[in-house]
């Protein structure tokens, strides 16, 4: 069986590794070692993550701190030392983003949230500059509007991948290997994908993280059962998943993300779903009832959300310091043949773990291993097949579980098998 494995058990030096999740140095290609990168909300958790994780990844990167605030920028310059500066940009004014982007070589849009964006300004820039570009993007009408650009980035030769953060992002790539594996070792047609994700309070993320989930509670949820279309109420279908040793079991909702049609599509699979859930339990609860006592258009207003996110974040920030910020996603493929195989990754810390898996796209980009076009993740013309296996595994540096092509008794925390193995 095609797979790897890191340890579940968290030995001393993976623990180690965990505190200290420093990536181990890539050698990129002379023409793109010393290539200047953009990171536009690179002076938020997420664009600073990314930022901090490529300056370690790859040293000679020189990293442009993209952002409003030059108090904040001075301070990530600070930390990231000598190869960085600071850029003071607007991403909503396609003009100041041309003028940014017209000397770096790859620019990384972290700016979010992407929900209820009507334009992608900043792709449309990368694309008149021949701008490599890569995007967090965790909004289906985003992902997609920006998937219509293709022919265009075609004509500019230049690579741009949406979605490409940590979920969506490496969870896409996960599902994509463990569909791969499945078909190359003829072991059934891969017939139901599900996508379970766990973040303890805001994981770190602040702000961003928030507004993001309360604008995703005004979205109709699109699934997909044996090929048809479905769409259903946000944050219903609770489902008990076992995300194995350091996380465990946790309820998980369902949510409109778009690697559920992105992997419908692409990998062909018939029926698709995500589902997501947090801690301490009140906050499922919480967002249970915001989604019964709020109109849906209320919380697809963004400036209703933001003063929603003003009122919140305190408490969330409070609340954060009792419940970490530890993230976990598992992948679970079904065949026809009653086949199960699932992929695990767990980190202690969602703040360090978004940004190696955002710098691993970044870094795969510069390698050479995507083709001109706008891609999602699980796209072989966007992460070549023969490239998934570095980009996941730069992409966990730190974790305290990481699995792939496993069944999931060998992961779980209490594994059940009927008699004849089938697992249930």
């Amino acid at each position: 069986m095609a797979a790897f494995l890191l340890p579940l058990n968290t030995s001393a030096a993976s623990a180690k590794t965990a505190e200290n999740p420093n990536v181990s140095g890539v050698q990129l290609p002379d023409k793109t070692r010393n290539s200047r990168v953009l990171v536009l909300g690179g002076t938020g958790r997420v664009g600073g993550s990314t930022a901090t994780a490529l300056s370690k990844l790859c040293p000679d990167l020189r990293i442009v701190v993209g952002g409003r605030n030059r108090e904040k920028g001075a301070s990530m310059v600070a930390t990231l030392g000598k190869n960085s500066e600071f850029a003071e940009i607007d991403v909503n004014n396609k003009d100041s983003l041309e003028a940014a982007l017209s000397d770096v070589d790859l620019v990384v849009h972290a700016a979010g949230p992407f929900q209820q964006a009507q334009k992608c300004t900043v792709l449309e820039a990368a694309i008149e500059t021949q701008t490599a570009y890569l995007d967090v993007c965790d909004d289906t009408s985003y992902a997609f509007r920006a998937k219509s650009f293709k022919d265009r980035a075609v004509s500019a030769n230049i690579t741009a991948i949406t979605t490409g953060g940590i979920y969506p992002g490496v969870s896409n790539v996960m599902a994509a290997e463990l569909v791969r594996a499945a078909r190359s070792e003829n072991k059934g047609e891969p017939e139901r994908l599900r996508f379970s994700y766990y973040t303890a309070g805001s994981g770190g993320a602040g702000p961003t993280i928030l507004a993001t989930s309360f604008l995703l509670l005004g979205e109709e949820v699109v699934a997909y059962n044996k090929g048809q279309k479905i769409k259903l109420k946000p944050y219903t279908g609770m489902l008990n998943v076992d995300f194995g040793k350091g996380i465990g079991k946790r309820d998980v909702y369902l949510l409109n993300l778009p690697e559920v049609r992105s992997a419908h599509e692409v990998l062909d699979v018939p029926t698709v779903s995500a589902r997501f859930g947090t801690a301490p339990f009140f906050w499922n609860w919480g967002m249970e009832a915001m989604t019964n006592l709020l109109p849906a258009e209320y919380l697809r207003d963004r400036s209703k959300v933001q003063q929603l996110v003003e009122w919140f974040d305190p408490l969330v920030r409070a609340v954060d310091g009792i419940a970490g910020e530890r993230v976990s996603m598992r992948v679970d493929l079904e065949c026809t043949n009653g086949r199960s195989t699932i992929a695990l990754f767990s980190h202690r810390r969602l703040s360090v773990a978004v940004g190696n898996a955002t710098a691993a796209f970044a870094v795969a980009i510069l390698e050479g291993s995507t083709q001109p076009g706008v891609w999602f993740p699980e796209e072989p013309e966007g992460i070549a097949v023969e490239a998934r296996e570095d980009l996941l595994k730069r992409a966990a540096q730190g974790t305290i579980a990481f699995v792939m092509n496993k069944p999931p008794w060998m992961v779980e925390t209490d594994p059940k098998e009927l008699g004849l193995g089938i697992y249930v």
